[in-house]
């Protein structure tokens, strides 16, 4: 079971719109960090700080060989975000639908 400050650390790496692009870009395989820069009006550093914020959620991983640093998506790692997101979904949809078939009954 992920801990909620875990949860904590995804929900605020994606929370970044540049961030998101950036896994968006590796959902199609692994990256160097000047390819992810690449689409981004920011400076390389500005690119390796969000990065890392991405990496310390356990969204990404990386591997440096010789002076190029790599990246790819963690295996699952968005899994736990998107069952607690489903777990919210369900019972609200439920309310939704006992309201819908309770305005048909009276209509």
């Amino acid at each position: 079971m992920l801990k909620s400050e875990d949860l904590d650390r995804v929900f605020h790496a994606l929370s970044d719109a540049s961030r998101r692009a950036m896994v968006e870009r590796l959902v199609r395989g692994p990256a160097s960090v000047s390819t992810l820069a690449e689409p981004h009006a920011m400076t390389l550093s500005a690119v390796v700080q969000h990065l890392a914020v991405l990496e310390s959620a356990g969204i990404v991983e990386s591997q440096k060989v010789g002076r190029v640093r790599t990246f790819q998506l963690v295996p699952g790692a968005l899994e736990p975000a998107g069952g607690w997101i489903g777990g919210q979904r369900l019972p609200a949809e439920r309310r939704l639908d006992r309201l819908g078939a309770h305005l048909d009954a009276d209509g």
